[in-house]
């Protein structure tokens, strides 16, 4: 429990990054159902415009857009309820709200399992230059097995093999990055040359699972490489984003677990050569704002309330990567065995299950709802918490998610920003134009061209 007491002014630079987790809206199963929700949020671009306005004009770092290869893995009864099984396409989205927004980071998530480098290289470049430098790419391996079935494959990869693939993936997509010099294109009117062909790097990779000619037919990007954004929690997800990550999108329910996530990651960079603060670990966050601490658990449980057990039960399904229907509902969670689906995620289900004790049926309600770090209280309250996080290296921000749209929205930036800000802990303004002005990040030099 957090005391209400005065909150210390921070004694260091240190200040929270805000990312809005946007799935495309919210990510409870009962968020749609909510009263005042907007039942089509997700797929109603005039609302998502007006929600990335908005997180602009209170400062936010990035609009965090997550992306499915595949309807949920859930059967049909469930699938039914939910409010996520239509949204756009990210980059097409990303791509329309660059125009409607001058600031916001504008992050999309991308597979490196069931993409080509070239595709993922050529349209983040392309979004980078439309946004004035303000793409990220979120790399992911894709742990939605029916994903394998819609792009010719009877079964999906192997964990290791996917992360594998991964980090040679990520070194294509950033070589095809650094195809251009800065100042290759000259456009010379008065010669006729338009770019010097010696500043142009043909990459010619072959590796043990790409091989890729390039160069990538577009300029460098704004930012040299739009942000590289990284969500795995396992072993071989931990060492590609101390290798290869700027922002890690985590999932860690408890301070002294983000702590020993921190601690972890941070050190690997360390080992590795890496300035810390050239990474951002950004736990999810469930904020649940009230006028009282007794309000927002009234609200967080009305919310929880409008989730159907069916839904329940396929998402422990998914997050279990094993079918849930047939266990005794409100009996202790049975043994379940490894699978090739998440294992960050399963494992987070099971020690939430064995730390609170809960029934199979408990679990399944947590889940279909949201069973991470959830911040739920007054305004003073969650700026405590967030305050905490911050200062004792729990996390260097937070990917916050709203429990409905565009309420939770609205309550959290006329309400909790105001008090972060007033607490120091968060800009009032940005300090440039591009993601990683705003983040604290370096721009990466071309590999192969010494900056003009």
């Amino acid at each position: 429990m957090f005391s209400h007491s005065p909150p210390r002014l921070m004694t260091s630079p240190r200040q929270l990054k805000l990312g809005a987790f946007m799935r495309p809206v919210s990510i409870h199963t009962g968020a749609w159902r909510y009263p005042g929700a907007y039942r089509d949020a997700n797929f109603n671009f005039a609302h998502l415009k007006r929600f990335a306005q908005l997180l602009e004009h209170a400062k936010f770092d990035a609009f965090f857009m997550a992306d499915h290869l595949a309807l949920l893995n859930m059967p049909r009864e469930a699938l039914k309820r939910s409010h996520t099984a239509t949204s756009f396409e990210p980059f097409t989205l990303l791509s329309a709200l660059s125009q409607a927004t001058e600031r916001l980071g504008l992050v999309a998530t991308a597979s490196t399992t069931f993409d080509e480098p070239f595709h993922i290289a050529r349209r983040f470049a392309s979004l980078d230059h439309l946004s004035n430098g303000r793409a990220g790419w979120n790399i992911v391996t894709t742990s939605n097995p029916d994903a394998a079935l819609n792009f010719g494959l009877e079964e999906h990869l192997d964990h290791a093999e996917r992360y594998a693939r991964a980090r040679e993936f990520y070194d294509v997509v950033t070589g095809l990055w650094d195809s251009w010099a800065d100042d290759a294109f000259v456009r010379d009117a008065s010669s006729g040359i338009y770019f010097d062909p010696a500043r142009l790097h043909t990459l010619d990779h072959r590796g043990k699972y790409l091989t890729v000619r390039g160069p990538l037919h577009i300029a460098r990007p704004v930012q040299g490489w739009p942000v590289i954004v990284q969500a795995g929690a396992s072993e071989a997800g931990r060492q590609l984003a101390a290798e290869t990550a700027e922002v890690v999108f985590t999932a860690q329910s408890s301070l002294a677990d983000g702590q020993a996530f921190y601690s972890d990651v941070k050190g690997r960079m360390d080992r590795l050569g890496r300035a810390r603060d050239h990474l951002k670990i950004l736990p999810g966050a469930f904020v649940v704002v009230g006028e009282t601490d007794a309000e927002a658990h009234a609200i967080r449980a009305h919310l929880d309330s409008l989730v159907h057990l069916d839904s329940a039960i396929a998402s422990l399904s998914i997050a279990l990567g094993t079918d849930a229907s047939a266990f005794e509902l409100d009996q202790p969670l049975p043994d379940v065995p490894e699978t090739n689906g998440s294992k960050s995620g399963r494992e987070r289900a099971i020690q939430l299950a064995r730390r609170e004790g809960l029934t199979v049926r408990q679990l399944a309600l947590r889940l279909g709802g949201y069973s991470g770090l959830a911040f739920v209280g007054s305004v003073r309250t969650i700026a405590d918490q967030m305050q905490a996080w911050l200062e004792t290296e729990g996390s260097d921000g937070f990917n916050v998610m709203f429990p409905w749209l565009p309420g939770g929205l609205e309550d959290f930036v006329h309400k909790v920003v105001p008090e972060l800000q007033r607490r120091g802990i968060f800009r009032k303004d940005y300090e440039g134009t591009t993601l990683r002005e705003h983040l604290g990040l370096p721009r990466p030099g071309n590999r192969h061209f010494p900056t003009p």
